[in-house]
């Protein structure tokens, strides 16, 4: 199985593919959908569905997985990352209705095992689970990675998480 992770964001938008075969996971690809600041809004959100369009054409995956959007303080970075999150979602279900949703606690939980892990925690444990030589970069990348890893762990469960 092949799944493709997204962490949404306006600004950057992290992505990792993993493949799941016989409970071994490999790391395919990763990076970060880059939008420009000053740019118009409607031009970031089809760029951002855009380039979620053309990950799913080029790995094509068998299931898509988005982290959920935790609460900001900031309510227009809220907005803009939530109209980014609908463009990545409009794009995937354009390829597949294999489409999953998981909270960071969740994320969290599945890669640490332990719910308020902090980014280094996370990292180090991405690295260690795909035998990485370094830590994914940028961020968003990791945490996208760690999506799709969770997915892949979530196993029969998964139909629980799936977008509804």
């Amino acid at each position: 199985m092949i799944v493709l992770g997204i962490d949404p964001g306006y600004a950057l938008m992290g992505w990792g593919v993993v493949e799941s075969l016989g409970g071994r996971l490999r790391l395919i690809d990763y990076g970060c959908i880059e939008t420009k600041a000053g740019e118009p809004m409607q031009h970031r959100l089809m760029a951002l569905q855009q380039g979620v369009r053309d990950l799913v054409n080029h790995y094509q995956p068998d299931e898509v997985a988005f982290e959920e959007l935790f609460f900001a303080q900031n309510v227009t970075t809220a907005l803009m990352v939530g109209a980014a999150r609908g463009a990545a979602i409009i794009a995937a279900a354009e390829y597949t209705e294999n489409l999953y949703e998981y909270t960071p606690m969740q994320i969290k939980q599945a890669i640490t095992g332990y719910g308020k892990a902090d980014k280094k925690q996370m990292q180090q444990m991405v690295k260690m689970l795909l035998n990485m030589q370094e830590i994914p970069k940028p961020d968003d990348a990791a945490d996208a990675i760690a999506c799709a890893i969770t997915h892949c762990q979530a196993g029969r469960m998964s139909q629980q998480f799936r977008m509804k």
